[in-house]
């Protein structure tokens, strides 16, 4: 199988092709554009790690470049995509949307239109639980209203499924929009909470808890992520519109002060915070459902939180420790 990620260099991109290489009969093409949003060492080493496989080759690519992509799909005869590329950052997109555009809506056409130019058999990209808004609903299941975004950030995902539905209707593409819900785990993204709180408490620094920590986060281990992922690939959407939108969560929310206790827990240490309000674009509460997803692919198991912060926390150490 001859598959396209790309993003390939971020946090769930690395993953998803590390799985992937592992079958020899895979050859996995992975693109990155290195964006400066977070640490270019940790992405330069994420993809190290990958080239040390025969069967994963990369290439320095950036999405918006339509050019350069419809040469590459056409040289490497690319099958399948797993689109992971994207301006990340809920808070970010408040005071930089044109970089969103750019990216996540420009960018994701240029991705689209290749599938359909080269009749890519299952399209795979990267939504995310922030199209729900500040819903009130739980659990959030994938046909509840998200039209009502509270982040740019939110806003171009949302137009990424809407894109891609209409391209599922007109040209048959078949497409599966992946709401992932808070992942995290083992090299994971310096700008998500878990590796903010466990690197601030380990260096004594002050964390900034907005909404004085009473958000809920529906937090999913990375392994049950790709492994959902990897288990979707070859169940591709049917019918008259080839398109589905599936909730990729642990469906086992927790309170963000529970969740910090566990981290401090592990590192045998409290952390110093200061409190403050609720930001601009901050979702209250996420919690998905996931009856779609497990009957679609069969797949229930669930990494326990406790593991999942344990394995970060090794990881973290391990990586940082000269740091």
């Amino acid at each position: 199988m001859r598959v396209l990620i790309t993003g390939a260099a971020g946090f769930i991109g690395f993953h998803a092709a590390l799985k992937l290489i592992s079958n020899k009969k895979n050859k996995i093409f992975g693109i990155d554009n290195f964006s400066d949003y977070y640490d270019i060492k940790l992405k330069k080493n994420r993809i190290k790690i990958l080239n040390k496989y025969k069967n994963f080759y990369f290439s320095k690519i950036d999405i918006s470049n339509y050019k350069k992509m419809n040469i590459f799909f056409k040289k490497h005869k690319i099958k399948l995509v797993i689109h992971l590329a994207a301006q990340a950052g809920v808070r970010y997109s408040v005071t930089n949307p044109k970089l969103y555009f750019n990216s996540n809506i420009d960018g994701f056409f240029n991705v689209l239109s290749l599938c359909k130019l080269f009749k890519i058999k299952h399209f795979l990209f990267a939504s995310s639980s922030s199209v729900y808004g500040d819903n009130s609903k739980f659990p959030l299941k994938e046909e509840y209203n998200s039209s009502k975004p509270l982040s740019f950030y939110a806003a171009t995902k949302k137009c990424n499924e809407v894109m891609a539905y209409s391209y599922a209707n007109i040209y048959k593409l078949p497409s599966t929009g992946l709401r992932f819900f808070t992942v995290y785990g083992p090299y994971g993204r310096p700008d998500m909470a878990l590796h903010k709180f466990v690197k601030s408490i380990r260096n004594n620094k002050k964390i900034e808890l907005y909404n004085n920590a009473n958000h809920t986060r529906d937090f999913t281990y990375i392994d049950d992520a790709i492994n959902q992922i990897i288990k979707l690939i070859n169940i591709p959407p049917k019918g008259k519109v080839p398109y589905r939108s599936v909730n990729i969560a642990s469906s086992k929310p927790i309170k963000l002060k529970k969740y910090i206790e566990i981290i401090e827990q592990f590192l045998k240490k409290e952390g110093k915070y200061l409190m403050k309000n609720k930001q601009i674009g901050d979702v209250e509460k996420t919690f998905a459902d996931t009856s779609k997803i497990v009957k679609i692919t069969k797949y229930k198991k669930k990494t326990d939180l406790r593991t999942g912060i344990k394995n970060f926390i090794d990881w973290f150490n391990s990586y940082y420790q000269d740091k």
